[in-house]
């Protein structure tokens, strides 16, 4: 049997939803908006894409930029079927003095706004990055709160002003995502402190690039326990509420095994969650990480994963699927080797097999119209106890009477 018949097969017995044409019929209530909407970005479309990881030099390819090999990436990238891809500012590349931003980063950022927009890629730019691939990069001139302090909060602003003027220039451009995990690198005394940092800086993204869709990607740990910033604040402020769905780091792949129900459930049942605290169970959702590592599970088991988790989350109703990541980080860089083998493609620019498995689900739903759950009788308040014990049992039992 051909992967593609497979697939389809796999979608219509996993989803239960008559498949005709290649359009998916009877679904309930649909979103009819379209991917070129301005100020929403196709928030009620299906789209998908990667976390890009340059193959060549990681991003520290932001100080050794190599234009040919960026090229390369995004080609195959692009022949993945995506949309779109996630971008990682190295704030501290960026921005190395409080008062000036690197006009030669933000030329190699202009070009690969650009070499993307040729691929018909839309780009989403993370800012203040801060927490990535477990490691923290943080400014020499810090001193005081992150979110506080007045002189950070004017580098700050300068920062997005700057970068905007760059990013506001290509159509391609679908908004600022904050930080990436920035609680992870910048904790707020309390929530308060998280959140009205937070409301201030959406401000400003939605002044400077008001055609955009703007987003705070912080980790699952908002949503599980006290962590900086409030869950209810992040479901509302958000357009579409972005989620970091990690089997590992939640605790789901402990709790039932790689394939078991807590890991191929997770980003279905933390879409629910986070519209429980927004108030509106079909708020739109974007799984703006998720992904599975050869530390966690078999290697044949990653792209039964990457099907079983995404059909999961789609039968739920999110909007936005981007892996972690593109490719593979090469061994020279010493990382945590779990992140070495994140990626749907190989550093030599090879698509694995969960990248086929990805590319045949976008193939199928690229574009069309968001299913919304077929019943909002399940719907519920959010968790009375806002801790890991409290969130877990919230979602064991929304994973059981709807999977």
């Amino acid at each position: 049997m051909e992967r593609r018949e497979f697939i389809n097969k796999t979608l219509l017995a996993g989803l239960s939803v008559p498949i005709l044409n290649n359009s998916v019929l009877k679904a309930g209530p649909v979103y009819a908006n379209s991917l070129s909407t301005p100020g929403n970005r196709g928030l009620m479309k299906y789209r998908f894409g990667v976390n890009y990881t340059p193959s060549e030099y990681w991003w520290y390819c932001w100080s050794d930029f190599n234009e040919d090999s960026i090229s390369r990436d995004l080609d195959v990238i692009a022949s993945l079927s995506v949309d779109h891809i996630r971008i990682m500012l190295i704030w501290t590349f960026f921005q190395p003095d409080p008062s000036w931003v690197s006009p030669v980063h933000l030329e190699r950022l202009d070009r690969l706004l650009a070499l993307a927009g040729q691929r018909n890629l839309d780009v989403c730019v993370s800012m203040l990055v801060g927490h990535l691939t477990n490691q923290n990069f943080k400014q020499g001139y810090e001193n005081g709160s992150f979110f506080s302090n007045p002189d950070m909060l004017e580098a700050e602003k300068l920062y997005f002003t700057e970068v905007s003027k760059v990013c506001t220039r290509h159509s391609n451009f679908m908004g600022f995502d904050l930080g990436n995990e920035l609680n992870c690198c910048w904790r707020a005394e309390n929530s308060n402190e998280g959140d009205k940092w937070f409301g201030m800086m959406m401000d400003i993204c939605e002044n400077l690039a008001p055609a955009s869709v703007h987003v705070n990607g912080v980790d699952h740990q908002p949503w599980f326990h006290s962590a900086t910033f409030s869950p209810s604040v992040l479901a509302k402020r958000q357009k579409i509420i972005a989620l970091h769905a990690w089997i590992k780091y939640t605790g789901a792949l402990d709790r039932g095994g790689a394939l078991g129900k807590q890991s191929i459930d997770l980003a279905a049942a933390m879409a629910a969650l986070a519209r429980a605290y927004a108030g509106d169970p079909q708020k739109p959702v974007w799984i703006q990480e998720y992904g599975a590592s050869e530390e966690w599970m078999k290697v044949e088991e990653i792209p039964v994963f990457c099907e079983k988790a995404t059909l999961s989350a789609i039968k739920s109703g999110v909007n936005w699927f981007t892996w972690w990541a593109s490719h593979d980080i090469r061994p020279k860089f010493k990382v945590s080797p779990l992140e070495y083998s994140l990626g749907l493609i190989t550093v030599d620019n090879k698509i694995k097999e969960q990248g086929k498995v990805f590319k045949s689900i976008a193939e199928h739903y690229r574009g069309k119209n968001v299913m919304a759950p077929s019943s909002q009788e399940n719907f519920k308040l959010p968790p009375a106890v806002h801790s890991d014990q409290a969130t877990w049992e919230w979602l064991e039992n929304w994973i059981n009477k709807n999977t």
